[in-house]
């Protein structure tokens, strides 16, 4: 994936994120893909993965299996 393919995409992050930065941004690049990136260095490190484990992950983090 490229960084101008990722410029153009619309990042979009939690209504609840405080205004301090620490959030996580994400965005759909493809239909198959979810991009995730830290607020606070939007043109540093992006994570791609795919969009069925995207919403695993989602699922797991809303049950609290991952504590």
């Amino acid at each position: 994936m490229s960084g101008a393919t990722l410029a153009c995409v619309t990042w979009r992050k939690s209504s609840h994120s405080g205004g301090n930065g620490n959030c996580v941004e994400v965005a759909s690049p493809a239909d198959e893909l979810v991009a995730v990136r830290d607020s606070k260095t939007p043109g540093k490190a992006v994570v791609i993965v795919g969009r069925v484990e995207w919403v695993a992950y989602l699922g797991a983090v809303k049950r609290g299996d991952l504590r």
